[in-house]
């Protein structure tokens, strides 16, 4: 699927439009491409153990190369940041991989290098991801570093003082650099107002500056629990052996002291509202314009995948080709679906000089307006079917790959139908479904939230264009205007 959650929805924005791909096959290819993919990609079965503390392991068997990978989700995420404790989530996942068990920060990554592991924790709005990859052989030091990073963080005073430093300083770094980086961030503030989802999910300056080792210990004791993990391992391994180990190793977690997080309803908002960041020595404007979209469980995700690739998600996209392509106004606009339990955004992005914010925002506007009310003609729908069938299997070849998305289809309670017939829901596909899905994703011109970031004084007549505007700078220490915090 190319619908899109967290991190890897924004940095996918950043190249979605600047990096082309074939994207047309001769003639005929298409029903042939549909087979192939329909006979490759498939999810393998695996042998699922639910240990008694909740937690639940997906094995499954890859003895082509001799390597072991895991993909681990601890329900949670962001959710859990406490109002004004923003970024507690993205620290405590940090300390995780700063010392555990018998092991400090150094002897810890040095453990993983040694044998030339992986071993990664991340952030993202409902889960902490852990991830990793390790030669079969080492299968047991897998098994130890993971256990005692996830029941055994250390949580030293001094790491977390070095870690919240850097996070502090990286944030500032990526306002001072590319935009692209921060823009979607100040977007979701904006747009999601008082609910869950407008949390930055990395924190902002003013409140990661207010995080303790309390505040990460309590996070700690509330959030990470055997109750909270999903555990797929794909790789060089006996199943009934390995799944004893880690039964051993995670069946003494504690469960979490709290119930997880669950993030409310969301809904699209109704008429238009700009957020104006001002960066005064700026000379371009970066900027989305977007509303709320759909969960990743909605029933039709294929058909909007199909209506957003052809509107914004590949490089001869309808948003790329007449700003960039045509006009030469950027280069690069596209848009992007963020799916999460509850619906997120649909955004469209893109960025120009400052003298041409209104030209590039008009026609962006245009475009949006046409695709709605046309939709797509025969051709084009062929040739974005080739092109997501061509894209589909290579997020699915490695043992890695498999282990994220048996977890992330566990952590959303879909089957393996979501991959093993996504080939013929694609090939499937009429115009009218793909236009049903452009008409309630794709956002009215009139129901929109804008957030631009630029030179104020240069554009703040031409954001009065778009809607209401809340303005505030880039040099706030935050990444939504006070009043809109409620």
């Amino acid at each position: 699927m190319k619908l899109l959650n967290g991190k890897v929805a924004l940095a996918a924005l950043l190249v979605a439009s600047t990096v082309g791909a074939q994207e047309s096959k001769p003639k005929g290819a298409a029903a042939a491409q549909q087979a192939a993919v329909q006979d490759a990609v498939k999810l393998p079965q695996a042998t699922v153990l639910e240990l008694k503390n909740g937690a639940r392991l997906l094995l499954v068997e890859k003895h082509e190369v001799p390597l072991v990978s895991f993909s681990a989700k601890l329900r949670g995420g962001a959710l859990g940041d406490p109002e004004g404790k923003e970024g507690v989530a993205a620290l405590t996942a940090e300390l995780l991989q700063k010392g555990a068990g018998k092991r400090d920060a150094q002897q810890f990554a040095e453990a993983v290098d040694s044998v030339g592991g992986q071993l990664s924790v991340s952030p993202d709005r409902e889960v902490l991801d852990v991830d990793g990859q390790f030669m079969a052989r080492d299968s047991a030091l897998m098994v130890e570093l993971l256990s005692d990073l996830l029941m055994r963080p250390r949580f030293d005073q001094a790491e977390l003082d070095k870690t919240r430093e850097r996070m502090v300083s990286e944030i500032a770094a990526e306002k001072d650099g590319d935009l692209r980086a921060v823009i979607g961030t100040y977007f979701q503030a904006f747009h999601f107002g008082a609910h869950p989802y407008a949390r930055p999910v990395g924190g902002s300056e003013s409140s990661l500056a207010t995080l303790k080792r309390e505040d990460v210990l309590a996070y700690a004791r509330a959030h990470l629990g055997g109750d909270r993990l999903i555990l797929s391992v794909v790789g060089d391994f006996d199943a009934k052996k390995l799944g004893k180990q880690l039964e051993a190793a995670l069946g003494g977690w504690a469960r979490a002291s709290t119930p997880a997080p669950v993030a409310p309803p969301t809904q699209p908002s109704k008429g238009r509202r700009v957020l104006l960041v001002d960066k005064p020595d700026a000379t371009q404007t970066y900027f989305w314009a977007g509303n709320t979209g759909i969960s990743r469980t909605d029933p039709a995700r294929v058909d909007v995948n199909l209506a957003n690739t052809v509107f914004g998600g590949r490089f001869t996209s309808l948003i790329n080709t007449a700003l960039r392509i045509k006009s030469g106004l950027t280069y690069g606009a596209g848009s992007l679906v963020m799916t999460q339990t509850q619906p997120g955004v649909f955004a469209i992005s893109s960025y120009t000089k400052t003298e041409s914010t209104g030209q590039a925002l008009d026609m962006t506007l245009d475009v949006l307006s046409r695709y709605r009310e046309q939709g797509l003609d025969d051709a084009t729908l062929a040739s974005v079917k080739e092109y997501v069938l061509g894209q589909f299997p290579p997020t699915l070849e490695t043992g890695l790959q498999l282990a994220s998305k048996l977890s992330e289809l566990s952590f959303y309670g879909l089957d393996s139908s979501d991959v093993d017939d996504f080939a013929s829901k694609v090939a499937s596909a009429d115009k009218a479904r793909v236009q049903a899905a452009i008409q309630r994703v794709l956002p009215s011109r009139d129901d929109l939230t804008v957030v631009l970031i630029g030179k104020a004084s240069d554009i703040r007549e031409v954001a009065r264009k778009y809607g209401t505007v809340t303005e505030m700078k880039l040099t706030d220490p935050y990444f939504a205007p006070r009043a809109e915090k409620k």
